[in-house]
């Protein structure tokens, strides 16, 4: 109970004054009666070392607040058992729910999915931690009774573009282990639906985490493994997409040659226009524009001076509510000034870069931020 509320907090950099403050702010925009400031010092001290449950109620907040699973808040004693199987009977009731799943309620998960994708990138993870995590369970349940594959590969592919969606949001809240599951579940969910796109997608997402890890060079032969797995059933999108992670992989791997033929290949693959959503991938928002500021981030990995103009035309063309995709790239523009030795204007892109990313909650982002920070 101790270690998950005091990790989570302080993974965010913030101070017990901090976290206060911000469960009175939460209270008051959501209209929630929450004790006084001097009781909450109390709780929040008892919480973290172990004197004091956290209730419900104050557990729905912080889980709001931080990011968290109940199980990572208040630990695996604390988890709800699922429940037990009643013999046949109940068995085959599951079954008979499972196999009743229409087209039109996997449609309704997918939607599920699509309205969190949009929260996601507008608002951050953080808030988000209590739907996801209902929302891939209902998937779960439906895909673990369901017999006949006409039945399984549908809710299989929705519970793929889910897991993968839930993954990037614990990685950008700061959950590794949880990111690294959900991975897990999401390939495990893309070969159940014979869908070898979603599969590559999931396999060079989760390359991230081991690059966020440490081990940018392993990620780098996970990523290279995807795009062989799906070798010659990838739409243009998605291949153009595989190839800028790999190379902005072999940029943290320390890989510049590698890293240069990769751009050039999803440069090559990428289809002209401004559509940048794939009918056959809805996780995957691509297009030249969205490349060009891909491309700026990784050259600023370089070292390369056409990292400033290609990061501010991708700024420039930015949909305004990729607010964490703001942050990414006003980071970005505060590396490549950096680089340059042009030192006020890398406070002034690092700066807008901490508030964005504090407005998202993203834990990743503000790891990095403070990284950079520490050089100037």
């Amino acid at each position: 109970m101790s270690e998950g509320l005091r990790d989570a907090r302080r993974a965010r950099g913030w101070s017990q004054d901090r976290l206060i403050a911000e469960i009175e702010l939460y209270a008051r925009r959501h209209l929630a009666d929450v004790a006084s400031r001097a009781s909450l010092r109390v709780y929040v001290s008892e919480w973290e070392n172990g004197r004091r449950p956290i209730s419900d109620r104050y557990a729905a907040i912080l889980r709001g607040l931080l990011g968290v699973t109940d199980a990572e808040l208040r630990g695996a004693a604390h988890r709800e058992a699922p429940p037990a199987a009643d013999g046949y009977a109940d068995l085959l009731a599951r079954i008979d729910k499972a196999s009743s799943v229409s087209e039109s309620m996997v449609n309704t998960f997918n939607d599920q999915t699509e309205l969190l994708r949009t929260f996601d990138r507008q608002m951050g993870a953080a808030g988000l931690v209590d739907q996801m995590t209902g929302h891939l369970a209902a998937l779960e349940d439906a895909l673990n009774f369901a017999v006949l594959p006409g039945t399984r590969q549908p809710v299989a592919l929705a519970l793929a573009g889910a897991s993968t969606l839930a993954a990037w949001q614990a990685l950008d809240t700061g959950a590794v282990e949880r990111a690294w599951r959900h991975y897990e579940l999401a390939k495990r969910a893309a070969q159940d639906a014979d869908a070898p796109m979603y599969l590559a997608h999931a396999m060079a997402e989760q390359a991230y985490v081991l690059c966020e890890a440490g081990r940018p060079a392993l990620g780098v032969d996970l990523v290279r493994d995807a795009r062989r797995t799906v070798a010659g059933r990838a739409s243009a999108r998605l291949t153009a997409w595989l190839w800028a992670a790999e190379a902005e992989l072999c940029a943290q791997a320390g890989r510049p040659d590698d890293c240069r033929r990769a751009l050039d290949a999803a440069t090559a693959a990428i289809p002209e226009g401004p559509e940048d959503r794939d009918p056959d991938m809805l996780s995957i928002f691509l297009n030249g524009t969205h490349l060009a500021r891909w491309q700026g981030n990784v050259l600023a990995m370089l070292g390369d001076d056409e990292a400033v103009g290609r990061l501010y035309a991708g700024l420039k063309a930015l949909d305004p509510t990729f607010v964490r995709a703001q942050a990414g790239v006003r980071y970005d523009l505060a590396h490549a000034h950096l680089a340059r030795g042009e030192y006020d204007q890398a406070d002034a892109h690092l700066r807008q870069a901490r508030l964005l990313a504090n407005r998202t909650g993203s834990v990743r982002q503000m790891r990095r931020i403070d990284m950079l920070s520490s050089r100037l």
